[in-house]
Parts: structure tokens; sequence; C-alpha cells
């Protein structure tokens, strides 16, 4: 069977999505099994075709910016397991020093610019970096990612009017998992169709399989050509579907387990090795060494993010903006 991609793009996708999926379930078992992490943590599991898919459609130096779902798109960037792992742990030697946590990977020098918690306000740090960018007169693109809740935040509106009027090298994704927490796009829109949304604004905008690798870069390939050309934003909305609750914590009363495993019958890992296997791109004993040294990784970020020290007491403080004379502080 012919392919549009190349045998060297497929095993880098499985290779990556394995190591998010890896990651991610480790992860969840040092939260709930063992204590090890704390706080919020919203795993990427069964999205990980989206971080893969844009990866082969970007280059390094196109900013990505998202908001708490963060881990799989910091290690597709090229974030360390080690230094993401030992965030999750709240060490010093973390993405974020140890204080950012799960929802606030960063990585500057990866070009990734978080993790934000604030439903949405992404979107305009988004932009933000889109213009950033088209100012420094590079042909670099952002690429801005939100899910189906954010959707409903009036700063999408602010950002794809002025986006579209000044012609922002921006790709605006939303990550359509179906639940905005625990509640479906049907109970809060009329609008089902989220790219829809983008008919206002005659800005370019397009529904994609986020269950395929496949479909992911090419749908992102052509948003960033025409971004890279000076044609402005284009809003994908890119359907996938998350194995796991909103966080780790979430009950999923909402969704029966009949709905979950019918999305894992599409599972996008699954769906590449298919292709890799029927291809003879790799053999089962292939993949299973691929298979072998991601889980070494992630035993390593583990081992890394236990031996770690804990941030300081001097680093509280530390990192944040002040300005010494703001004239609406009193004493």
């Amino acid at each position: 069977m012919a392919t549009k991609f190349s045998k060297e793009t497929y095993l880098y996708w499985y290779e990556l999505m394995q190591l998010i999926r890896q990651f991610e379930l480790t992860a969840e078992e040092k939260y709930k099994m063992e204590g090890k992490i704390r706080g919020f943590f919203h795993a990427y599991v069964g999205q990980e075709a989206i971080a893969a898919g844009c990866m082969t459609a970007t280059r390094q130096e196109d900013p990505f910016v998202t908001a708490y779902r963060d881990h799989g798109l910091g290690l597709a960037k090229g974030m360390s397991p080690e230094s993401c792992m030992a965030e999750l742990y709240g060490k010093a030697t973390g993405c974020s020093k140890g204080k950012g946590g799960s929802m606030h990977f960063f990585g500057k020098n990866e070009y990734f610019f978080g993790g934000h918690g604030i439903v949405g306000a992404q979107i305009g740090t988004g932009a933000g970096l889109a213009f950033a960018e088209k100012y420094k007169g590079t042909d670099n693109v952002c690429l801005t990612y939100f899910g189906d809740g954010a959707a409903r935040q009036g700063m999408l509106h602010e950002v794809f009017n002025m986006a579209m009027t000044w012609k922002l090298p921006v790709i605006f994704i939303c990550e359509n998992n179906h639940y905005a927490m625990g509640t479906s796009v049907e109970r809060t829109s009329n609008i089902v169709d989220i790219y829809k949304l983008a008919d206002a604004y005659e800005m370019p905008a397009d529904s994609v399989d986020g269950m395929s690798a496949e479909a992911v870069h090419e749908a992102v390939s052509r948003a960033v050509k025409r971004a890279r050309e000076g044609d402005g934003p284009t809003l994908l909305e890119i359907k996938t579907y998350r194995y796991k609750g909103h966080s780790i914590s979430d009950p999923q009363k909402y969704r029966t387990k009949e709905e979950v495993e019918e999305y894992k019958q599409r599972d996008p890992i699954s769906l590449v090795k298919a292709t890799i296997l029927k291809n003879k791109f790799a053999t089962e004993a292939d993949l299973e060494a691929i298979d072998k040294r991601v889980a070494e990784k992630v035993d390593a970020s583990v081992k890394f993010a236990e031996e770690s020290p804990w941030p300081d007491d001097s680093e509280v403080l530390k990192d944040i903006v002040l300005q010494p004379d703001y004239p609406f502080i009193m004493d």
C-alpha cells in the first residue's frame, strides 16, 4: 500500500506518540498510586496524533502556545522528559523550576510558550507571538491551541478580528475533545461545528480528523503555507478524544464507557502502527525496540525527578515581574 508519507515520518510519529502516551500513563500512576505528583493534572492520552502531525508540518522555530493540557505538546517540541517529569514533581530541575507544575510547562529554547491555566487566555498570547514574528520580519508561524470550551470565550472573537485585520501568521487550533470539563459541546453552543466560527471573520477554516496524524499534518501544512506567504490566520477544528477525564480526579460520569471504547478503536498510535506494519516500514520486533527505548526514557525521567532537589525557599519571590514605582499600591 503506497503512502503519502515516508517510513521515517511514520516511525517518528510512532515514537513521539508512544513517548507522550507512556509519559502520561507513568505520571498518572505516580499521581494516583504513589502521591508523588500533586495539584491538577490534565492528561493528553488519546490526543497524541495532533502533536505528531503538527510537528512534521512545522519548523522547530515556529512557536507553540497552549492551555493546561500541555504535557504532550511540550514533549513534542523537544522539552526533555526529565525536565517535564521534574516539573510535575515540583522539583527545582523542572522546566519551570518546579513553580508551575502540570499546567505551566514552558520551554523558551524549544519555542514552547506554555501551558496557561486561564481558559482561553492563550488565544490572545498566541496572536501576540504571531505579531512579534511578523514585526521581526521572520516567516515563523505561531500554533495557538485551545479546547472546545475556550471557544466560548470572548477573547477568541476579539483576537480573530484583530488577527484577520493584521493578517497575523497564526494558526488557531481547537482541540475539540467534545467535552469542556464535563459539559458536551452540544449543551453549550448552537454552533457545534466550531470551525464555522471563522466565517464571521472571513477566516479560512477546516474540520480535521484528530485521530489521524496524516490528516493533522496535511491540514496544518496548508495553513502554515498560507501564513508563511503572508495571507494570515486559519482556524482548524481538530476533532479528537481524551480517554481520561478532564483531569485525573474527574469521575467521568457524563459519558459512557462504551463511548470511550468506541474512540479507542480508532486509537492514533494503533493506526500508525498498523500502517507501519502493513507497509513493512518496520517489524514487530523493531517497534518493540522503540517501545523499550521509550520506556527507558520515561523511567529515567522518573529517577531524575525523584532524585532532584526541591526549590530553595529563596526562589519564592524570584521570576516575578515587579514594578517598584507602580502607583496603585498603598503602603
